[in-house]
């Protein structure tokens, strides 16, 4: 933001010359495109494969973090679970700890518990030393302690926390704030369990956390499971309905982990449709048999993007960068949410076709597969079932983590390593021919001196903005220049002389852009989206054909959160969907998705600084505070008169690093805009 606050000072400091006048009209982008659906799924009809007087046990991992400190949430499943009356031949064995304060009168909050639940009833069958759940040790215990104790024809595993994705892991322990990696999870059953793809000790592992299904969590549980369930997006805090699923297996025993998955997803997307909570929830069942099709579609889409990267390392990753900014993506991965960096493979697959076309189509057929049943609300109607690692970011703790984890595939750890520090490790190349790539990948970054910076961004800053026939300000690139891009967006700001005041109103896509010809052009119609009509500071978080989805920084009822707004191109209109915090420091998301209500009292967030003053970057400011009333919404709406300043911004495929143009200057005075370019 620094840039753009110094772009703007210097640009006051020009004579300022009027070139046109525009008239101010409509609002939003009117290229209509199908509105998504209410609600979608992948059906199937899974018949019961065992026998009424199978014997089952539900291993539960309660870690009930700040989600049970806070607000009980894993009391609330707890509850939920002591609903349903088990049969004889159903067992669930709990451990509950990770928390500081638990929110019921029976779990301790200064120790690690065991719980058995039966038929017999709840019983706590062995107090622990405090222990930490975000440490291996503590969950290879927990399965072993299982394994000893009890038997029974099917196991069932369910992880219950906060999840952040394959890079970040699952399972914060409140106390310690330490979380299991994925090759912590693999490390603890295999502890005590010996992989068999053909016999997997486990019918289901579950993930009742955001973010987990994840090519790379399907990847770290071979051989221990038929199946997984998990969520692509977070999740909110009523997470899975466990009276309405373990009543169904209570009633059900012959299921198979097939079924038993499907009516988790159902049960789990009817809660949050009573709750208000659908339009981007996620669940998905995902069928370990077909793991080595999908390993191998996998592995082949990335080598082919490798191979295609050597080639020509600007024109691919800004091609591949432009698919992942436009395909289904998980967590809000925006500057001021903080990146999950886990984006649909099916989405990202079908972007890719025109530039990895012998694998694309391989890979979506390899994930059609093995992802038996889903579910997903309105906004999330385009994924497959199945997430993977886009380093959105460009940030290297994230990047490291990934190439540290034992279940991630080679060519994409090559391929992001590539993208982040601009070259190959040299032992590589040679191998880039071959059918497969077997061979150690980095799990650390290179040294200063070996690096190269692929994307030279900072050739576009101050980018000349030139004037059409028709008064339109546009930018127009060539292709070597559209090689450094991923995205073009604007940015907008409002400027205020006698006040000496920048204050900055966000980022958008509502441009018009062509990228076959290189012209960019501005779509300024004097609006910009309010929240019953008070401006806000807008961050797009994705971008296609049918919709965007937005994330507004604000205070509501004195805490700062984020309120997530999709914007449907057919209906020209807004929707909100909910107020969540954003990604902690461990990079875990937020599974609180508040509804707004009626009384809720709302600060706009916006970033500012002087025009004049020794300030060196935005800060944030409190601008508007106000109460809702029933029917809040967002909304294009006419800016008031005053100066604004606009830029391009280009964006590189590391989000992290951008440019922006020379500045566009309009004034609005009574309903007219005045345009202005900076032309040196």
């Amino acid at each position: 933001m620094q840039k753009f606050r110094r772009m703007l000072q210097r640009f006051f400091l020009l004579t300022i010359f009027l070139v046109t006048a525009l008239a101010a009209t409509g609002c939003g982008d009117s290229s209509a495109s199908n509105p998504p659906t209410k609600s979608a799924n992948k059906s199937a009809a899974f018949s019961d494969v065992y026998n009424a007087d199978d014997t089952w046990i539900v291993y539960w991992y309660l870690c009930g973090t700040d989600l049970e400190t806070s607000g009980g949430a894993a009391s609330t499943d707890f509850q939920e679970l002591l609903n349903v009356k088990l049969p004889p031949n159903v067992k669930f064995l709990i451990m509950t700890g990770g928390a500081n304060q638990w929110q019921n009168n029976v779990v301790s909050s200064n120790a690690v518990e065991f719980y058995l639940y039966s038929s017999n009833g709840l019983e706590r069958i062995a107090t622990f030393e405090d222990a930490d759940m975000g440490h291996v040790q503590t969950l290879a215990d927990f399965i072993r302690y299982g394994k000893e104790n009890y038997t029974a024809d099917h196991k069932v595993f369910v992880f219950w926390d906060h999840g952040g994705g394959s890079a970040a892991g699952i399972c914060i322990d409140e106390r310690t704030g330490h979380l299991l990696s994925l090759n912590d999870v693999r490390n603890a059953f295999t502890a005590s369990y010996e992989p068999s793809a053909e016999n997997p000790p486990f019918e289901l592992i579950g993930f009742d956390a955001c973010l987990m299904a994840t090519y790379d969590t399907v990847n770290a549980l071979d051989g221990l499971t038929r199946y997984v369930t998990a969520s692509e997006e977070t999740e909110p805090a009523v997470g899975w309905n466990y009276t309405g699923w373990v009543g169904a297996l209570s009633e059900n025993t012959a299921m198979g982990g097939a079924k038993l998955g499907q009516i988790i997803c159902d049960t789990y997307m009817s809660d949050c449709e009573r709750y208000g909570l659908q339009d981007t929830a996620t669940l998905s069942v995902i069928d370990l048999s077909q793991l080595p099709y999908l390993r191998n579609a996998y592995e082949s889409f990335g080598l082919e993007a490798l191979r295609a990267a050597h080639q020509n390392s600007r024109n691919f990753f800004a091609k591949f960068g432009r698919g992942a900014a436009q395909a289904e993506n998980y967590g809000g991965n925006t500057r001021h949410t903080g990146y999950t960096n886990m984006v649909d493979i099916v989405d990202l697959a079908r972007g890719s076709k025109a530039i990895l076309p012998n694998t694309s189509e391989k890979l979506i057929s390899a994930v059609d597969d093995a992802v038996i049943y889903r579910v997903n609300g309105a906004y999330r109607n385009r994924g497959g079932g199945l997430s993977g690692f886009y380093s959105y970011s460009g940030d290297e703790d994230s990047l490291v983590k990934y190439l540290n984890l034992d279940s991630a595939p080679i060519p994409h750890k090559l391929l992001y390593y590539y993208l982040i520090y601009g070259e190959l490790p040299a032992d590589v190349v040679p191998l880039l021919d071959g059918d497969s790539l077997v061979t150690p990948a980095p799990t650390a970054p290179p040294p200063p001196s070996e690096r190269q910076e692929i994307f030279q961004i900072s050739q576009l800053e101050d980018f000349p903005v030139q004037m059409d026939d028709n008064a339109n300000a546009f930018v127009q690139l060539t292709a070597e220049q559209m090689d450094l891009l991923s995205s073009v967006h604007c940015r907008l700001a409002y400027i205020e002389l006698d006040n000496d005041i920048i204050l900055y109103l966000g980022s958008d896509a509502d441009i018009n852009a062509d990228w076959n010809t290189g012209r960019f052009t501005d779509n300024f119609r004097g609006v910009w989206p309010m929240l019953d009509g008070h401006p806000v500071y807008v961050e797009i978080t994705e971008e296609n054909d049918g919709y965007n989805l937005y994330s507004i920084p604000i205070k509501l009822n004195g805490v700062e959160c984020n309120l997530q707004v999709a914007y449907v191109y057919a209906e020209e209109k807004y929707y909100i969907l909910g107020a969540r915090k954003g990604l902690d420091s461990n990079g875990m998301s937020s599974r609180e998705l508040i509804k707004l209500r009626a009384g809720d009292e709302i600060t706009t967030l916006h970033y500012g600084m002087t025009i004049s003053g020794d300030d060196e970057d935005f800060t944030q400011v409190e601008v508007d505070t106000f109460t809702i009333g029933d029917n809040p919404e967002v909304k294009d709406e006419q800016l008031g008169d005053g100066t604004y300043g606009y830029a391009f911004e280009f964006v590189s495929p590391t989000a992290e690093e951008s440019a922006l143009s020379n500045f566009i200057l309009f004034t609005i005075a009574n309903g007219q805009i005045t345009t202005n370019v900076d032309v040196q």
